[in-house]
């Protein structure tokens, strides 16, 4: 079976030999690269849509997972029990959503011991919402996959320094690691605003109140950015 790095990655992520609940499984890729790999003894393997439950279905039944995979059909973490799983995995929607389904299964997370989450945006609002439910971050890493940019980030129980805002926006582990990958994205992301810039100040932003205010708010992003990036 074929899987994305970025898949492979997150599943690495989970601590070897801990229940597993994969929330939002799509196709089940996560659970049989757990299983196929060692890494899990019995994984949850649930979705909201019936679609991509029944393929997970399929792959798992090819791969003679049924005794160790067991998929449910759940909105979030709506049917799972409390205590039925050590680490929770959460990856391939935004942070909002992620931290919507964290809040309305709070009762079933207080029970995990571990999460391994993986949003595609609004990474800053996970990273603020897990010092809310007791847990901390213990490690991030990003990566890029067919050109995008991922962020995963791994917690435990425990408590959770205060970040700064840059720190919550892109990663305190990965900031004061100085990530290569993060260290690229920023890069990246400095040209594109460098150009937004010019553009700016060639039509004379000060003129206009709207958009003067968006010029100085992309130039402050450029000094985070900076501040960053030199050390």
């Amino acid at each position: 079976m074929k899987i994305s790095n970025r898949l492979k990655r997150v599943a690495m992520n989970v601590t070897p030999g801990y229940r597993v609940a994969d929330i939002g499984t799509d196709h089940g890729y996560v659970p049989i690269y757990l299983i196929e790999n060692g890494l899990a003894k019995h994984v949850i393997a649930m979705d909201i849509n019936e679609g991509p439950l029944n393929r997970a279905k399929e792959n798992i039944k090819n791969c003679h997972y049924e005794n160790e995979i067991e998929t449910r059909l759940s909105d979030g973490f709506e049917k799972l029990m409390f205590g039925e799983a050590d680490i929770a995995v959460i990856a391939g929607m935004g942070g909002e959503l992620m931290k919507s389904l964290l809040m309305n299964g709070e009762k079933v997370v207080s029970g995990l011991k571990e999460l391994v989450l993986s949003p595609h945006s609004e990474i800053h609002v996970v990273r603020e919402y897990i010092r809310s439910i007791g847990h901390k971050i213990v490690n991030e890493e990003m990566l890029v996959d067919e050109g995008k940019y991922y962020t995963i980030i791994k917690t435990c129980k425990g408590q959770q320094e205060a970040y700064t805002a840059i720190e919550n926006q892109y990663g305190k582990i990965l900031i004061d690691r100085r990530d290569q990958v993060l260290m690229d994205f920023l890069k990246h992301k400095k040209e594109k605003y460098l150009g937004i810039l010019k553009n700016f100040n060639e039509n004379q932003t000060e003129h206009d109140s709207k958009t003067w205010e968006r010029y100085k708010q992309i130039k402050t992003e450029v000094e985070k950015m900076d501040g960053i990036l030199k050390g």
